[in-house]
């Protein structure tokens, strides 16, 4: 079997203005994120996704030049089955003198950012041709799944503190969630102020659901200090992203001043920066995003780190439907997945890119035996939301 084509292209997908929502990164009016096609000489394909970063779209356009123009001319002739070497290919710059095969190069000098999530996108992709090769869902070769479906969490929140529990009650009735997870930060103007809206919603969901705020990044140390002591009373499930990826020191003293549960890792590259996580005692929940990280097979080595480090493992899911059906897969073979993310801001790219759907029924989405990532893209979704420029 050999790679005879690889193609990425960067979709965007405009929000109506009736859903758009205001976050920490602003008014978001677009979902952008670059699809990759993988054909084989023996008719199989696959799909994977790329990111530029999480709320980023202005880099999509050189992510998808990055898999057109310097991995296909290395991907193409190889064999799609061959993923951890075509990984250290990619990884690896061949130098001169030595065959692809050999195995011989130097890291690349971009060893995080658009470099690490262009791979993230082939590697999706590969997986997804293994298991189609072999009819197996790509759960089965990562092991077998824990369970035939997992608890997942709704993911949204950006309602103000007087609509704000309405929002998340909404999301439990539309489909028995029975977590939820809201957004604070920068947009709140205070900490105080995000409190007082999470004060609102546990007020709203009451004791028995479990209630998740997510800041992005977006506070100093010392503002993610203060909105701790002041949600310390409403039994927060994780306070996640509370300060700067780059500050890893600084989300580990929020841990420690605390007893409420930190997770972070969606703007994490490789396994390098999962382990400093681990390292540091940073977090008690890792989200990878596979799009972003190196896919498939780094989120296998990050998934060793959370077991290893007795921590818990919930992939960022905010995506298209290749990068969640990829940390679906991961997510349920491994013993320290637990709980899925799901989406409830107007998201196309999971459920109109592709044939199949993901439902939630119970608070908990299906694991599907489908064969590779189970999913089918529609042609004509990349060709109506296709960018040229990423060509």
């Amino acid at each position: 079997m050999k790679i005879s084509r690889v193609q990425a292209t960067w979709c965007r997908v405009p929000i109506p203005e009736e859903r758009r929502f205001t976050s920490d990164f602003g008014l978001v009016s677009t979902f952008d994120s670059v699809i990759v096609r993988i054909d084989t000489e023996c008719g199989l394909t696959g799909w994977g996704e790329a990111k530029a970063g999480v709320g980023s779209a202005a880099a999509c356009a050189g992510l998808a030049a990055i898999v057109n123009a310097d991995y296909a001319p290395l991907l193409l002739g190889q064999d799609p089955r061959d993923i951890s070497r075509l990984w250290d290919v990619m990884y690896n710059t061949p130098r001169e003198g030595y065959a692809i095969a050999d195995g011989h190069g130097l890291p690349q000098l971009g060893r995080r950012g658009l470099s690490i999530s262009a791979i993230a996108g082939v590697d999706i992709a590969l997986w997804d041709i293994l298991g189609k090769s072999l009819d197996a869902p790509v759960w089965r070769l990562l092991g077998g799944r824990r369970a035939e479906r997992m608890p997942a969490y709704a993911s949204g929140g950006w309602a103000d503190v007087t609509k704000i529990g309405a929002q998340l009650k909404g999301y439990c009735d539309k489909a028995g969630f029975r977590a939820v997870k809201m957004r604070v930060g920068v947009m709140d103007g205070s900490p105080a102020r995000s409190a007082a809206r999470v004060r609102a919603a546990r007020e709203a969901l009451g004791p028995d659901i479990r209630l998740m705020a997510d800041a992005h990044g977006t506070w100093t140390v010392a503002e993610a200090r203060a909105f701790c002591r002041m949600v310390e009373d409403l039994d927060l499930f994780w306070f996640e992203e509370p300060c700067s990826a780059d500050d890893k020191a600084g989300m580990a003293e929020v841990r420690r001043c605390s007893t409420v549960p930190i997770s972070a890792g969606e703007s994490e590259f490789t396994r390098h920066d999962f382990r400093e996580l681990a390292e540091l005692r940073a977090a008690d929940v890792l989200q990878p995003d596979l799009a972003i990280a190196g896919g498939i097979t780094e989120g296998l080595r990050i998934s060793a780190i959370a077991s290893a480090f007795n921590l818990r493992l919930a992939p960022h899911l905010w995506s298209g439907a290749p990068a969640f059906a990829a940390g679906l897969h991961l997510a349920a073979t491994q013993s320290a997945g637990f709980i899925l993310e799901y989406s409830l801001g107007h998201n196309p790219m999971l459920h109109d890119l592709i044939e199949e759907d993901f439902p939630v029924e119970d608070g908990h989405v299906a694991i599907p035996d489908r064969p590779g990532l189970g999913i089918t893209v529609r042609d004509s979704f990349l060709r109506e939301y296709g960018q040229r420029s990423a060509a």
